[in-house]
């Protein structure tokens, strides 16, 4: 369950914007191809769907746990996901599924895994007896609900009190997650997180929703960005690298985009050295 919580911790746990299911995996495998310690050009996506139409990776109960196996050395990887509606799955209970957890299993860590998701079937069972996952309005509702049934399963392989402990930890991350997994480039800058809403409609240019003036402004003058918002993947505008977390249709094509614009903070030029007087008299 661990890397289930690091996960969590990290920000890869997002609500999925398609309920296509095909379309909800490749956006959870983008997110761990997006891993800075990942073998550049590992193809998540590819060998996810692959192994799935040979084995649906539904496990009942609202879940479904899709993997990738690669004989390459690494840390086991996890990205996870919550469908409102429900993805129609196959599972075996024919089940909408609102739960995906993605893994990506170098061969080292099979063994891992392997515990890893029995720990997890075993804590759904017991803590969803008499729950409807449909009820989970909310990301962070969403997010609330899986951070406690994790915490309930490490709870047999440590104390309550360091349980305790992570799951505040945990939700603490969670909140304030810039999904640095998807914006490598600019984990080692300082940067100021701003939260924005952009809402995109036809003939009209966007509109920026912020408490921040500078946002608004450089966002708004800038090239027009439905393009690139519709990519919902990271990219550079006016200064800023917007990072993109969820969107809501509304109708007559209206699109309104939760996102985060990180803007680089800039240092200080240093202060010119004092002039001190000289103290020596000039030999003669």
């Amino acid at each position: 369950m661990k890397t289930l919580l690091t996960a969590l911790q990290e920000g890869r746990f997002v609500e999925l914007p398609e309920t296509n299911k095909e379309k909800a995996l490749n956006y959870l495998a983008n997110l761990i191809e997006a891993m800075p310690d990942l073998n550049p050009g590992t193809d998540v996506a590819g060998g996810v769907l692959a192994r799935e139409a040979q084995f649906n990776t539904g496990i009942g109960m609202g879940w479904a746990c899709p993997h990738m196996r690669t004989n390459h050395d690494g840390a086991m990887i996890c990205a996870a996901g919550w469908s409102p509606t429900g993805l129609d799955y196959g599972s075996p209970d024919q089940k909408p599924v609102h739960f995906v957890v993605m893994f990506y299993v170098p061969d080292s860590q099979k063994h891992v895994y392997l515990k890893e998701i029995s720990s997890l079937v075993k804590a759904i069972q017991r803590k969803q007896a008499n729950q409807d996952l449909a009820a989970l309005t909310t990301l962070a509702a969403a997010r609330d609900w899986i951070l406690d049934l994790v915490s309930s399963a490490l709870e047999s392989q440590m104390s309550d009190a360091k349980a305790r402990m992570i799951h505040l930890e945990a939700k603490q991350a969670a909140a304030t997650s810039v999904l640095e997994c998807v914006a490598p480039a600019i984990s080692a800058l300082p940067y100021t997180v701003v939260p924005v809403s952009i809402l995109v409609a036809p003939g009209v240019k966007p509109v920026v929703l912020s408490q921040d003036a500078d946002a608004i402004a450089k966002l708004e003058s800038g090239p027009e960005i439905e393009t690139a918002l519709a990519r919902q993947a990271p990219f550079d505008h006016a200064g800023y690298k917007i990072i993109f977390r969820s969107v809501i249709n509304y109708q007559s094509k209206r699109q309104l985009y939760d996102c985060l614009a990180l803007r680089a903070i800039t240092a200080p030029a240093p202060a010119p050295a004092a002039l001190t007087p000289a103290t020596d008299k000039p030999k003669v």
